[in-house]
């Protein structure tokens, strides 16, 4: 996937991250971090949000290779190379 890409899927998905941060009140990092300690097994009872915590855990999953993937390729070129650019004249 090109560098251009990697940041209109990265951009779709914080747009879908953010609708899970918003409802629960806490950002995707500190979720994904309580959800592997186990301190979020009390929520497991409840349908609603173990299909959020799974999808939320998906979409930010998805959303941490594409990050990875961002900073491999970024890391390997100029910047003046990697940009988009498209004079108006």
């Amino acid at each position: 996937m090109e560098i251009h890409e990697l940041v209109i899927e990265m951009k779709l998905l914080e747009r879908r991250l953010t609708l899970y941060e918003e409802k629960y009140g806490v950002l995707s990092e500190d979720f994904y971090k309580a959800l592997f300690s186990g301190s979020l097994a009390r929520f497991d009872e409840y349908d609603e949000t173990r299909t959020d915590f799974s999808r939320w855990k998906g979409i930010y999953e998805t959303w941490l290779r594409r990050k990875r993937s961002y900073t491999e390729q970024i890391n390997q070129r100029e910047l003046a190379e990697t940009l988009r650019f498209q004079p108006t004249y």
